[in-house]
């Protein structure tokens, strides 16, 4: 026997689980010889774990105080399919616990003996698709009290094959169709397959559409079969679908109204018609090895870039993304928050790469900023750059904080137009609201900070902040969403 908290220090090692994201007095469920990122507030510090994990694609630990402000952040994890391992203890049996469960795959309140078998557990079920954050509510005085020893780590292959017999039919039906189409959405992304969807949409001559408001992109967007994105709601999505007699959805359900078959590692998704399930990329390889090469042309492809115009004080949103498109190096990881404004986003910033762009699925507010800062975390070798309203902004403003304190070099890029649109509404009731100094308030928290009004200086402000080894903040008028 050893004391919880040693059993739990040798499982974090025999796990490699070596960051713990936690707020200011949350101290007590994992060792002092871990990387603790620390964040002012609990849905912070859960979205900065979202990044972060999103990124690694290995769960991530977080360490609460009373989970109750970061409650709204792990419902986004789950709408992310984040693998997030949230645990909590103030020292009352099950605090949280019952709370917890319609947020989470899975939650727990372990006897301090059998808490480092629970962790073990939860790492498992958090990777078991669909994946997505689990709880646990810790006792309290860990290193008081006995446990078993760390329990013996083994390999997960959580990949399951889809079923081939399903796939060789669905194979010759895509054979026969006379005007297949492929809708992908973020778990093809998630489960590396990228390369499978182009490879398949190139053999079967496929058109290819993003889900409406995913949280990942999921094919280049420069590819010449790309479509673009779904609009929202599914009369709108079923038009711009009308004229395909087989779609094929891989990982997101197809729109409602919608007959499609459905390749999904998400067993709960099996109501959505014809479905075949296990690891989306698997399905994907495995369909491209099986039909035919088709030599049909593709009948138009998506538009190049709007043209952006300059000269313009403020200048443009179509501008302003132009320009940051413009000054970032090609491998960029892109993390947006700004639902109205996504289609120009898109139209602009082509994403190209694999693992590029990162947004809440569920559509928290707040999400970006935190979340870009974990992602940088994560993937230190690539520039992130978070892409957020002045209303967004602050939503989560305390990030910065945790930015500057870990010297995190990400990018921040602030559009402002003035308010959110919420607010400016609000001023014809109560009179004009006050602005807010966003450079003033990042340099307070100790970000470096710059003020830019033309698409030049976007773009040069951005190729140093990319380039610097410290986190930066460009504050952007534009006229627009």
């Amino acid at each position: 026997m050893s004391t919880t908290s040693r059993a739990i220090a040798d499982w974090m090692r025999l796990r490699d689980l070596t960051t713990v994201f936690g707020g200011p007095g949350a101290d007590g469920a994992f060792p002092g010889d871990v990387r603790r990122i620390r964040g002012l507030q609990e849905a912070v510090v859960v979205a900065m774990a979202d990044g972060y994990a999103s990124v690694t694609g290995r769960p991530a630990l977080v360490d609460l105080g009373c989970a109750a402000h970061g409650a709204g952040a792990v419902l986004g994890a789950a709408a992310n399919r984040t693998p997030l391992i949230v645990t909590t203890g103030l020292g009352h049996p099950g605090h949280g616990h019952g709370s917890a469960r319609p947020a989470v795959k899975w939650s727990c309140a372990p006897a301090p003996r059998d808490v480092p078998a629970a962790l073990e557990w939860a790492y498992h079920v958090s990777l078991t698709p669909p994946r997505g954050p689990v709880f646990l509510s810790l006792p309290a005085d860990l290193a008081a009290t006995e446990a078993d020893p760390a329990p013996a780590v083994r390999p997960l292959a959580a990949a399951a094959a889809p079923d081939p017999i399903a796939l060789a039919v669905l194979a010759e039906r895509l054979d026969r169709a006379r005007s297949p189409v492929l809708v992908v959405g973020a778990d093809v992304d998630a489960s590396g397959g990228w390369a499978a969807a182009v490879e398949l949409a190139e053999r079967c001559a496929l058109p290819v559409w993003e889900a409406a408001q995913s949280g990942r992109v999921s094919f280049p967007q420069s590819h010449p079969h790309y479509r673009g994105a779904l609009l929202p709601g599914a009369e709108p999505a079923a038009r711009q679908l009308a004229t395909h007699d087989l779609v094929l959805a891989a990982g997101v359900p197809p729109p409602e109204g919608v007959a499609a078959v459905l390749l999904t590692s998400d067993p709960s998704c099996a109501a959505f018609g014809d479905v075949i399930l296990g690891d989306v990329r698997q399905a994907l390889t495995a369909l491209a090895e099986l039909t035919k090469l088709r030599h049909e042309p593709l009948p138009g492809t998506w538009p190049a870039p709007s043209p952006a115009p300059r000269g313009s004080r403020p200048m443009s949103l179509v501008t302003a993304l132009a320009a940051l498109a413009e000054g970032a190096p090609p491998e960029t990881i892109w993390v947006s928050e700004s639902p109205p404004s996504r289609p120009v986003f898109h139209d602009q910033i082509r994403i190209d790469r694999p693992g590029s762009f990162l947004c809440a699925a569920g559509g928290e507010a707040g999400h970006a900023l935190p979340a870009a800062i974990g992602a940088q975390l994560g993937e230190p070798s690539r520039p992130v750059v978070a892409v957020v309203g002045d209303g967004s902004l602050q939503h989560a403003v305390a990030a910065l904080w945790s930015a500057a304190a870990y010297r995190v070099p990400l990018t921040v890029v602030v559009l402002t137009d003035g308010a959110r649109a919420m607010l400016r509404w609000l001023s014809r009731l109560d009179g004009a609201g006050p602005g807010a100094d966003l450079c003033a308030i990042a340099k307070g928290y100790g970000v470096a900070a710059s003020h830019v009004e033309s698409a030049e200086a976007l773009t040069a402000a951005l190729r140093i902040a990319t380039a610097s080894d410290l986190p930066m903040l460009i504050e952007v008028p534009v006229n627009g969403p």
